[in-house]
């Protein structure tokens, strides 16, 4: 069992900067592939980017070269850095984790609760 609980999100203007934290609870937790997702009204949830348990990163191609996935294994913690925001990047994001790395929210066995991130234009 993984408890994941997201930190950070809020309000800012187009072009600032977030950092977004999820901090995991459990075992084994760098066994875990981990992953951010986001949804904003009235769509599906989207991969942002994931972590595989290896360290390999992946990224969505809207968010590429903007935002930066990283974690910490030993403070059980993941992070994304999401800089040069947009209006368009608006959404709930999630902390995910699950047995292998997937851009499939359907994938992923634990979830957090979500933090709203809203860019202003």
């Amino acid at each position: 069992q993984v408890q994941l609980v997201e930190s950070g999100g809020g309000l800012v203007q187009a072009g600032g900067s977030l950092n977004l934290s999820c901090t995991a609870s459990g075992r084994s937790f760098s066994t875990y592939a981990m992953a951010w997702f986001r949804q904003a009204p009235g769509k599906e949830r989207e991969f942002v980017a994931g972590f595989t348990m290896y360290r390999r990163t992946y990224y969505a191609d809207s968010v590429k070269g903007r935002f930066t996935i990283s974690r910490d294994n030993a403070k059980n913690m993941v992070y994304l850095q999401m800089n040069s925001l947009r209006p368009e990047d608006t959404a709930v994001y999630y902390c995910a984790a699950g047995q292998y790395y997937s851009s499939k929210f359907s994938d992923y066995d634990y979830w957090g609760q979500g933090t709203q991130v809203t860019v202003a234009s």
